[in-house]
């Protein structure tokens, strides 16, 4: 996890960092509708308080847990129920592979599967999966301790199998 940007503007933070900010909100609320809203409203708050959160060691973990809060906020409970449907929004961010159609079905049939799971364990999930975060980035970005990281893990990778293990059944597939 790349932790650079201590003492730098605001202006030049945003432009080096505003993709990852993006992808990172897309792929925790599942809407990139909703990503927009919290990264805009973050980044309003942060250019408010920049003078201090510029000169902190890692100012995009800071920015990026006001990201996470601001979705984990209960502001947000209503608009984070309601899933997007459109086809592809990770897409433009994952390499493409041999079958197009294979590689859309697979990311939406993933993002519907972590879109069941409650809203901490989703934000853990993601950043250890997508955002390749360890234990202690996780903590500091969820603003808990590294048990609790790993015991929300657990529980949604449990959740996981068990829907897959359901569905596999309803469907009659055995692995």
């Amino acid at each position: 996890m790349d932790n650079e940007g201590g003492g730098v503007g605001f202006d030049q933070f945003v432009a080096e960092r505003l993709d990852r900010l993006l992808r990172y909100a897309t792929a925790i609320a599942c809407d990139k509708h909703l990503a927009q809203d919290i990264v805009q409203d973050v980044l309003m708050r942060a250019q408010n308080k920049w003078d201090r959160i510029g000169a902190m060691d890692a100012p995009y973990l800071y920015v990026k847990r006001m990201v996470t809060n601001d979705y984990l906020s209960w502001r947000r409970r209503r608009a984070a129920r309601e899933v997007a449907v459109e086809r592809g929004e990770l897409a433009k961010h994952v390499p493409s592979m041999a079958d197009p159609a294979d590689a859309h079905a697979e990311r939406e049939a993933m993002r519907a599967r972590i879109a069941v799971l409650p809203r901490k364990q989703r934000a853990a999930l993601v950043l250890r999966f997508y955002e390749d975060c360890s234990d202690a980035e996780i903590a500091q970005v969820l603003g808990c301790a590294e048990s609790t990281v790993r015991s929300q893990l657990s529980r949604a990778l449990q959740t996981l199998r068990a829907h897959e293990l359901a569905r596999s059944t309803t469907l009659g597939v055995h692995s």
